[in-house]
């Protein structure tokens, strides 16, 4: 399965210890998914639309509820990079 360089990007980030947070309404729907770094910056380019992409390869998991992070199978899927921190946690 393809992922788009976009989604590469996206991926990378949250191969370091970025997140995506998902915005909702008062009905509970989902309205905005930001992707931020380790650091706390916003990922430009990471939409909705992006989210919804990467859940549907099944490349990023949530937990508990918790934020979206990359899952076992989205880090095979990446093209290696030197600046990748990957550590075991969280898995």
């Amino acid at each position: 399965m393809n992922i788009s360089r976009a989604e590469q990007r996206t991926l990378h980030a949250l191969a370091q210890g970025g997140r995506i947070l998902l915005e909702r309404d008062d009905q509970g729907h989902i309205i905005a998914a930001r992707c931020f770094s380790r650091e706390g910056w916003v990922l430009d380019g990471c939409d909705l639309e992006q989210w919804r992409s990467l859940k549907r390869k099944g490349v990023i998991k949530s937990r508990n509820g918790g934020p979206y992070v990359v899952n076992r199978d989205g880090l095979a899927r990446l093209r290696s990079q030197l600046d990748n921190r990957v550590s075991g946690r969280g898995f």
